[in-house]
């Protein structure tokens, strides 16, 4: 009996002493691995490792990639462009520094193209319809890259084909201003126009002329726009120097609005329904070509008529004149005709994205996303290239890391390698169409390279005010190219600088209006925190409006190596201040987005539109008042949620309240959206494309000139209701910054 309990009493000892061990031991390893999960949720960046990653980023890497890049002419949908699908898919599945997933996105969108079998051809014509002038079809070849022959004749995507001719006048810049002048001079009906670029958009050079009766435009780049003056290619421009050379041309998409021209706001797959051709709008309802100065000087230096206005005289050694219309009395072309024979062709053609991802540790459904489209117009160096080589490396970088176990970013990264952005922003627009109601609810920011390089005195931001903080600590982070000790932020402010009522002295960011690139459709469509960065040239050191090679047969890796960048250091400091942005929004306990900057913007934008517009709105019985009182609850907002943050220790706090706050940051700007308000493209209240040059909200900018300019009482009603939709967006924003409504 004893035995019998001894044995118990010691077999109930063991058990409870096991039981106490495991019970130790479980308990040891729960809060092992509660505090490694707290840990995870309260990380934040680590500025030793961005350092690290930073030091990684090779400027003969992005040199490589730039040369890889522009072997070929990669237009969208072309032989070439596929071979460019494969080299980011390659790159991106890479197994030792490539990304954790990649894929190609499929859209069938509507492009325009020249006819290979029926050139476009502009002429002049005499009376017996000799030919006495024929403009040059394609451009000289300097180098072997010229002579490639997937360049693509020089054209205007989206002009309608059409043989027209007739006397020709001359338009200045095409805009809605030049041809109300010129038609106070002249009878404009069944003329042909010869415009420069500049001034007006390219379309809208066309749409301006056809109401006047103007048969077919011309446009040309004038070579005091983009050559400071220079003309010769015997030792002026390229191959001598970065200016254009006289048979240069510049190409592009001629469509205003953006995204697949049939299948507006849906994604265009191949069953998606499509408008019919006759109903898109905002393309050239006449045909419209573009031909290089040396023919321009021609036609132009041989015209009748009086002499035009000195801002509307250019860079030719001749008297710019309207035009009789048609050429001088003393002319070889007198009484003779400009002729346009334009075969272009419209036609729906498969197009691809190329995405990858790099998965979020702790908030994976949190997106931070990157892009930078991938098709040119011919070899494309500058525009888009630079800004693909800077992509690639680094995710080369950053999927180098992560695949070696080193790091991984707290929310998800995004790339994006867009397609047939030339033709109007075709891929990335497709994109946000397709998952509208996902980026609407997860991204956090978006952020573009496009042209990463034009030139190398300054850095060049354009984005929200709410990103000013994150760009300027990033700027601080990276030395400026060719500088011994000079940060991008210092060569930067030393460049641009603006006087901060907050911060003092700090570098000048642009604002993110119209639509220059492949921010619009986030910016404008999805209301997403945007920024766009690249490096540009010394605007006090020339007049140029773009870098002169932009969107001809001149923008190969040669120019870029010679004329833009030798040695490639500006393409890795743009590598390594959008890389820094980039791991900080997405490595941030709390995201990098200061409201407090955002109120300072708007209260800048509201006091030059109280100065400019107060005291005739208030003739027409129009108050101020509400706008007024919007942007003073959104200054309140905004210091109220800095406080919050100031007072808290988020790393300690729960993880629902750091999600909470991150989420009114991340939301903020989808407030300004107003869909009703403007039904084109543009829903996001504040920025608006600028028509008037006016440092304030361009919406009611244009809305007040418009009603200005009517002389009618009538007029001012959309004023008044946009600034109700105003003063209602802006205090919506400022609720998204309240715990409560």
């Amino acid at each position: 009996m004893f035995k019998t309990v001894l044995v118990g009493l010691l077999c109930g000892a063991a058990v409870l002493t096991a039981g106490i061990l495991l019970g130790h031991y479980a308990i040891e390893k729960i809060n092992d691995f509660e505090l490694d999960w707290m840990k995870d949720v309260s990380k934040d960046v680590d500025e030793r490792l961005l350092d690290e990653l930073l030091s990684k980023v090779d400027n003969k890497h992005i040199e490589e990639n730039l040369r890889e890049l522009t072997k070929f002419p990669h237009m969208a949908t072309t032989t070439g462009d596929e071979k460019t699908v494969q080299l980011m898919l390659k790159r991106w599945q890479d197994p030792e520094s490539g990304l954790d997933q990649a894929w190609r996105e499929e859209y069938m969108v509507y492009l325009s193209f020249p006819d290979p079998d029926r050139p476009n051809t502009i002429t002049v014509v005499n009376a017996s319809n000799h030919v006495l002038h024929m403009a040059r079809e394609k451009e000289k070849a300097y180098t072997t890259d010229q002579e490639d022959p997937a360049v693509v004749q020089p054209y205007a995507a989206y002009s309608p084909s059409g043989q027209v001719q007739g006397k020709l006048v001359y338009a200045n810049y095409g805009t809605v201003y030049d041809y109300q002048r010129l038609s106070q001079k002249l009878n404009l009906t069944g003329t042909i126009a010869i415009t420069r670029y500049g001034g007006a958009g390219r379309g809208d050079k066309a749409i301006n002329a056809a109401p006047y009766g103007i048969l077919g435009v011309l446009v040309y780049t004038d070579p005091f726009d983009i050559n400071d003056g220079v003309m010769s290619d015997l030792n002026e421009t390229y191959p001598h120097s970065w200016y254009m050379p006289p048979s240069g041309v510049e190409r592009g998409s001629y469509a205003s609005n953006y995204g697949d021209q049939l299948t507006p706001y849906l994604a265009a797959k191949e069953e998606t329904y499509r408008i019919p051709e006759k109903d898109i709008t905002g393309i050239p309802p006449i045909p419209i070509q573009p031909i290089g100065f040396e023919d321009a000087y021609v036609l132009i230096c041989n015209l009748a008529g009086d002499e035009a206005p000195q801002f509307w005289q250019g860079g030719f050694n001749c008297t710019y004149n309207y035009g009789g219309p048609g050429f001088r009395e003393s002319s070889h072309f007198y009484d003779s005709d400009v002729k346009m024979d334009i075969f272009n062709k419209g036609t729906v053609k498969n197009s691809s994205n190329v995405m990858g991802v790099i998965r979020g540790s702790v908030e994976p459904d949190r997106y931070v996303i990157y892009g930078n489209h991938r098709d040119s117009w011919v070899h494309g160096a500058i525009d888009p290239s630079s800004g693909t080589s800077v992509m690639l490396e680094l995710t080369r970088v950053l999927g180098k890391t992560v695949k070696q176990g080193k790091w991984r970013p707290r929310r998800s990264i995004i790339f994006g390698s867009w397609g047939a952005e030339e033709f109007g922003l075709i891929g990335s627009t497709e994109f946000t169409e397709q998952y509208f109601t996902k980026l609407s609810e997860r991204t956090v920011a978006y952020i573009n390279v496009d042209v990463a390089v034009q030139g190398n005195a300054s850095l060049r931001a354009l984005g929200m005010p709410s990103l000013q903080n994150v760009i300027f600590t990033a700027a601080k982070q990276v030395k400026a190219p060719g500088a011994d000790s000079m940060s991008v932020y210092d060569q930067w402010i030393q460049y641009s600088n603006r006087t901060s009522p907050v911060h003092g002295i700090i570098p000048r960011m642009g604002y993110l209006t119209g639509a220059g690139s492949d921010y619009a459709p986030f910016v404008h469509y999805l209301g997403i925190t945007s920024l766009d960065l690249m490096y540009i040239y010394d605007r006090s050191k020339t007049n140029v409006r773009i870098y002169p090679a932009y969107h001809t047969a001149y923008d190969t890796f040669d120019y870029c190596s010679t004329f833009i960048d030798p040695g490639f250091y500006t393409h890795q400091a743009v590598a390594k201040t959008a890389g820094s942005i980039l791991v900080r929004l997405a490595d941030s306990l709390l995201l990098p987005i200061n409201c407090s900057d955002y109120a300072e913007s708007l209260e800048a934008y509201l006091s030059e539109a109280v100065k400019h517009y107060e005291d005739t709105l208030l003739k027409m019985n129009i108050s101020m008042e509400p706008i007024k009182r919007s942007v003073a609850n959104f200054r309140h907002a905004a210091t109220r949620l800095e406080h919050v943050i100031q007072s808290s220790d988020l790393a300690n706090e729960t993880p629902l309240k750091v999600r909470k706050i991150n989420d009114q940051l991340m939301l903020l700007d989808r407030a300004f959206l107003r869909p009703p308000a403007f039904p084109s493209q543009y829903r996001h209240v504040i920025w608006a494309p600028i028509e008037i040059s006016l440092a304030t909200f361009p919406s009611l900018s244009k809305a007040y000139y418009q009603a200005k300019s009517s002389g009618e009482a009538s007029a001012w009603a959309p004023v008044h209701h946009l600034v109700s939709v105003m003063s209602q967006a802006i205090e919506g924003a400022a609720h998204m910054m309240l715990d409560v409504i």
